[in-house]
This record gives structure tokens, sequence and C-alpha cells, in this order.
């Protein structure tokens, strides 16, 4: 798995036109490596049929948090309602539920630094940021070919809490995925996951090459995150 060291530094806030500094480098090499030898990343997805339905009336919407004129996406084990995830898979026919995490290791070496190390604990968090998104592309990847092999393309990557995509459906991956089991991710009462460097997503899978769909931090409306791209 190849971390881009350019996504660590951006998680420091270290913006593309800058350098790190000698120090913020060697941490990150430190831990990179130390993350390699401790986390064991594990990743697991099925593939759904997809049925997009017409908008509720505003009784019906079941979510305070979903907009009652939003179209239902029906997964055939959940239903989702929501705009800007309508939009990333238009034109799809099914999707695929994904579930992926480095493990425990990365969060038993951010708190063993933050004991002893806040600078390195700090670049940690970070570095861990930069793995779970490598593997999640690693993992993609692999989806992306198997995808491919029966004439189908996938869609970015669409995770809860982007846009209007409820994070309340963590519960649905969690139950529909067997998480839990399959890669050992459970919930916190604040629906956080733990491992807490962990990703769940709605992967879209259509018989076009839709080059042009936005991405899940291009969809969102957060302009204002510390993270965008």
């Amino acid at each position: 798995m190849e971390i881009n060291r350019r996504e660590i530094y951006r998680y420091l806030g270290i913006k593309p036109n800058m350098e790190p500094d000698a120090a913020t480098e060697k941490l990150a090499e430190e831990c990179i490596r130390e993350l390699m030898e401790k986390c064991r990343p594990r990743a697991y997805a099925r593939w759904f049929p997809l049925r997009v339905c017409s908008a509720p009336g505003a009784e019906e919407a079941a979510d305070p948090g979903e907009a009652a004129d939003s179209p239902i996406l029906d997964f055939s084990c959940f239903q989702v309602r929501s705009r800007s995830l309508a939009k990333n898979l238009q034109g799809c026919s099914e999707v695929i539920l994904f579930a992926a995490t480095i493990g425990e290791g990365a969060d038993l070496l951010a708190r063993k630094y933050g004991r002893i190390n806040v600078a390195k604990a700090v670049v940690m968090q970070a570095a861990a940021a930069a793995m779970i998104e490598a593997f999640c592309d690693e993992e993609n990847e692999k989806l992306r070919a198997e995808a491919a092999e029966k004439g189908l393309y996938l869609r970015p990557r669409f995770s809860p809490g982007y846009g209007d995509f409820s994070l309340d459906h963590q519960r649905d991956f969690a139950r529909v995925l067997e998480m839990q089991k399959t890669v050992g991710i459970t919930l916190t009462e604040s629906l956080l996951m733990l491992p807490s460097k962990s990703v769940t997503a709605v992967i879209g899978v259509s018989k076009q090459d839709a080059r042009c769909v936005l991405s899940g931090c291009e969809s969102c409306r957060n302009a204002g995150c510390t993270f965008r791209r």
C-alpha cells in the first residue's frame, strides 16, 4: 500500500503550495513505518440492486435529517432519502455497500504517543487518515476490475455524513454488512466507528462510464470543511 505523503500534510493543514519542515517529514515517515507494522487492514463489500422511487410527501419523511422531497433510493436491504447521493448514483442500476478499516493498531499508536509525544500523536492521526484512504482506494480498484469484467463502471465512494446522506445509516451498514464479524467495526451510541480509522460507503454501479460524475467532497455542501479537496 502506497500512502500519499501529500495527503498526510493536507490533514496537518499544510497547503499544497507549501512544503513541510524537516521535522514533520521525519515524523511522517516514522508514523508510516509504525502503522505498516501495527495495522491489519480489512475490507468487505456486497452488491445490491438499486431502485429509485419518487419522493414521499412531507408527512412520510422518516428522518428529520432527510428532506421530505428527496428521492428514495431503495437498495433492497434498506432505503435512503438523499439528493446528494441520488446525484452521485444517477444512471446506476446497482450499488456496492462497502466497509473498511485499518484496525485498532492506529488507535493504540495514537493513544501511546498522546501520552509521550503530542507532536507525533498529531502526525500519527494524519498518517492513519491517509492510510485508510489509500487502503480504500486499493480495495476499490479491485472492485473496479471486477465490475469491468462484467462491462460495468463504478462511481466514486459516497459515505454517510456527506451532503444530506444521513449518518444514521451507519446502523444499516453495520446490520447489512455484519461489520463486527466481517471487518471488526463496531458503532458507538453516537454512531462513531471503532476502530476510528474506518470507512463505510455506497459505490454506484452503472453500464455507462460517467467520468464527469462528482466525487464525495465535491458533492458535499459543506464548503468550509477543513479537509475539503
